[in-house]
């Protein structure tokens, strides 16, 4: 018989923010694939759980599935886990998981913490239809290409962005859609948590005069301009 495959969601920052079913599944699987080893060793040593790791990340992936596959169908357990929060969102898992599924390999969710529904409650814009758009492309063009096509979407819009490239991400907004109301959290549930709720231009005018640290996730409505 096969093993399983356990999708583990994990704390986006605060290590208290972690299920007990998760802690369960990470001492009991065979095998742990993460995105950075050495980060996942600062959770597992938290909680005092010792089990093999081996890394999983965008580079690598391809190369390191069939393995993991093989060992699953030798009957072996592998959790899956990301840096932060739940894997495949943005991050390293998509090909493991549907390689998993592709070989009748049971994948089990175990779900948690993650930075897109975190940032979405407590940005006061409407919940009851999102759209996660991830990392807006990099080059100018396409990314104002990508803000032009979603300029009429109603539903409300939520981005990763990175501390080096949001103001310049918030400047294409603003020149695209105008000077409405966009909430920029980041460092979510550690310390130094912020969550700002305020015009693209003010936001703009704060991170100028703050250097922008952390990794942000942007949340805006574009009905607030009708």
């Amino acid at each position: 018989m096969s093993g399983t495959l356990f999708v583990i969601a994990t704390p986006i920052g605060n290590l208290k923010d972690i299920t007990l079913r998760a802690l369960e599944t990470l001492k009991q699987v065979d095998l742990i694939a993460c995105e950075d080893t050495r980060h996942t060793q600062k959770l597992l040593s938290h909680y005092q759980i010792q089990r093999p790791l081996t890394s999983l990340f965008e580079h690598n992936e391809r190369l390191k599935v069939p393995a993991l596959v093989r060992q699953l169908q030798e009957g072996k357990t592998v959790g899956l886990v990301s840096d932060a929060g739940t894997p495949g969102i943005s991050d390293p898992g998509f090909v493991l998981i549907r390689e998993a599924i592709q070989n009748e390999i049971p994948v089990v969710p175990i779900p948690g913490p993650s930075a897109i529904i975190t940032a979405l409650i407590v940005s006061g814009m409407p919940t009851d239809r999102f759209c996660f758009e991830g990392f807006l492309p990099q080059k100018s063009a396409a990314m104002r290409r990508k803000l032009e096509e979603l300029k009429n979407e109603p539903r409300t819009l939520i981005f990763y962005e990175s501390p080096h490239r949001v103001l310049k991400t918030l400047q294409a907004m603003l020149e695209l859609w105008g000077d409405i109301p966009i909430v920029c959290a980041r460092e979510l549930t550690k310390l130094h948590e912020e969550i700002l709720r305020k015009p693209i231009s003010q936001q703009i005018t704060h991170l100028q005069k703050n250097t922008p640290r952390g990794e942000f996730v942007l949340v805006v409505n574009l009905r607030q301009k009708e």
